[in-house]
């Protein structure tokens, strides 16, 4: 069994690690940490998880994290860099939800992320953790990089075509739209129902933190420098993420055949049939994305729809899926649930 502890399980991202976790069945649930609430019972915050998790909540101090296998940050961005270091040397292996250690360039994260970065010579050692990339890197790591959602649903939809070399890199379009709770949970105005329902809106144009880390992976992707406009909007739901990636076509390639060679053996990348539109309501609560490729009018802009659950694939369900990679399981396991619907 893998011993495992989650610090900041109070957050959306936190109570979606701990519905995956407790169906896992080589995961043995050792401490969940939580300052404000500790020594409340998960089951009490967080009702859904009754008889599933029989945890309460304890202080970091006092919750043993060294004598864990693994350990899972769904904290804030800034808090696991304060911790890595005394986890990795007690051989604890981590895996940050956060951004603290997916931008390889400290400078560069130190300017969109506005502190000064607690452990910068462990970045180097960090993996990104978008295993459809990285996979054989994630085996070994110790120290793992989970990805953002709309990093994760970008990159994910962009990828065939900068590795195959056949569009123009420095004119890359993502225009994508997320659900509230990749706001996270707590009180904002901006998030409140009467702000955020009946209501649609982009945000941070002039740049998003998310910008950097995408532009990270496709350029690792191309092999050279791309150029990337990243336009995010919030939309009146819950859950989900709609990514519309926009490319020039640089030389004629059977795109269809393109993404479903790619993808071909990743269990949870799905490439529609051609034509398709996928929504995101069809991977609610999995750890799917869908994948559906466009040439309007057989012309020179491909046009990619990538749809993934925020809280799943986008965050919790990618690092189940990276736990498991880690400790040699298959990489389905407690991750095959079928999306809900309505």
């Amino acid at each position: 069994m893998i011993k495992v502890g989650i610090v900041g399980g109070t957050g959306y991202t936190g109570v979606e690690l701990l519905r995956l976790l407790a169906q896992h069945p080589q995961v043995e649930l050792r401490a969940i940490t939580s300052r404000a609430d500790q020594g409340m019972p998960v089951s009490q915050l967080f009702p859904s998880l009754r008889g599933y998790v029989d945890l309460c909540f304890t202080h970091q101090d006092e919750a043993h994290l060294d004598q864990c296998d693994l350990v899972f940050f769904a904290t804030p961005n800034g808090i696991a860099m304060h911790h890595a270091r005394a986890l990795l040397d007690a051989g604890v292996r981590i895996i940050d939800l956060a951004a603290d250690f997916r931008i390889q360039d400290v400078a560069v994260w130190e300017k969109w992320y506005g502190m000064r970065h607690a452990c910068p010579d462990l970045v180097p050692e960090a993996i990104y953790g978008l295993p459809e990339s990285n996979r054989e890197q994630i085996k070994h790591a110790r120290l793992v990089a989970n990805p953002g959602c709309y990093p994760t649903a970008v990159q994910l939809g962009f990828l065939p075509l900068l590795e195959a070399g056949i569009v123009d890199c420095n004119s890359l379009i993502a225009d994508a739209k997320s659900g509230v709770s990749g706001a996270g949970r707590k009180a904002e105005v901006s998030i409140m129902f009467s702000e955020a329902a009946d209501n649609f809106k982009a945000y941070g144009v002039s740049g998003h933190r998310h910008l950097p880390e995408i532009s990270q992976g496709l350029a690792r992707a191309a092999q050279q420098e791309i150029g990337l406009t990243f336009v995010p909007h919030l939309t009146p739901m819950i859950r989900g993420i709609h990514a519309t990636l926009y490319a020039r076509i640089q030389c004629d390639a059977d795109l269809q055949a393109l993404y479903e060679q790619r993808y071909a053996n990743e269990t949870f990348v799905d490439v529609m049939p051609a034509g398709s539109h996928p929504e995101t309501r069809t991977v609610r609560g999995s750890n799917c994305c869908r994948i559906a490729v466009h040439r309007p009018q057989q012309g020179n802009t491909v046009v990619v729809l990538s749809i993934i659950d925020n809280l799943v694939k986008g965050a919790a369900g990618q690092a189940v899926q990276n736990m498991n990679i880690m400790f040699g399981l298959l990489e389905t396991t407690a991750l095959t649930s079928i999306p809900l619907l309505p």
